[in-house]
């Protein structure tokens, strides 16, 4: 009896500590960004939020078109979740529920897909997207990875979870392949749709590179290519970066907080055996 409590002391012991290393940097953003720049990296290290926020928000404010660039954010980032998760969905359903020759091979292909490295596709890329006229627009940023290889995969496990002798029977009562996905089958993918949504509002919201080379007006940045301008060659004013960074994080923790109860399930579904 006292080994299993020593146990479970040592245990939340060291889970403690592995929250208080986690939220260690956030907590010091939040700091940062209550300070003047000069106080950030002082030492010894400030460990309470200062009164300076407002100031840092002015002046940030100032030096980059902050809620323009937020907008432009929360515009590409929904629409990319919401148009890659139909894409992928259906990709998924197909792959898991028809049988067609060579769907392992064309599946196969998705998962090497994920093994190219992205910046290998950037200049082929560039080329379309400078041939189509569509450079410095909300398109060229949402369509690259509209369809995700990895969202596809988790999707095709989660489908894989689905009876076939469901759809069979839909199918023998008459309905079509559009209306058993989107009636039957897509409602029981919600804790699967909400873990992969998760993860490509994350992977959209904290895209910089292709941004940063297809947006070439400021009105058109997104949040981390506007936040990149704030690093000068000569001095940073780090409250502003703080505070800056501090916004960009914001959105992103609220949708996991809103999501996270269907996030380990959605995670979960993608181990059912084939």
């Amino acid at each position: 009896m006292k080994s299993v409590y020593v146990k479970k002391s040592l245990l939340h012991f060291i889970l403690i500590v592995g929250v208080i290393i986690s939220l260690g940097p956030f907590y010091w953003m939040i700091v940062g960004a209550t300070n003047p720049s000069g106080d950030v990296l002082s030492f010894p290290p400030k460990i309470i939020p200062g009164n300076y926020l407002m100031e840092n928000l002015t002046s940030l404010s100032e030096a980059i078109p902050i809620m323009q660039a937020l907008f432009n954010s929360a515009v590409i980032a929904v629409i990319f979740v919401i148009t890659s998760l139909l894409v992928c969905s259906m990709a998924g359903y197909a792959f898991a529920k028809f049988k067609f020759k060579g769907s392992n091979v064309v599946f196969s292909s998705f998962l090497l897909a994920m093994m190219i490295p992205y910046q290998a596709t950037i200049i082929p890329l560039f080329q379309i997207f400078g041939a189509l006229d569509w450079i410095n627009t909300y398109h060229a940023v949402i369509l690259p990875q509209i369809c995700y290889p990895f969202a596809i995969f988790l999707i095709r496990q989660n489908m894989k979870g689905i009876p076939d002798s469901m759809i069979e029977a839909a199918r023998i009562d008459g309905a079509g392949e559009i209306s058993i996905f989107f009636k039957l089958a897509l409602p029981t993918m919600k804790p699967a749709l909400a873990a992969v949504g998760i993860f490509l509002f994350t992977h959209q919201w904290n895209n910089f590179m292709w941004p940063l080379i297809v947006m070439t007006t400021s009105d058109k940045y997104t949040l981390p290519v506007a936040l990149s301008t704030l690093a000068g060659l000569n001095s940073v004013d780090y409250g502003q970066l703080m505070l800056g960074t501090a916004i960009s994080v914001l959105p992103i923790m609220v949708v996991f907080l809103v999501l996270q109860k269907h996030f380990v399930s959605g995670i979960l579904g993608g181990s059912v055996k084939e």
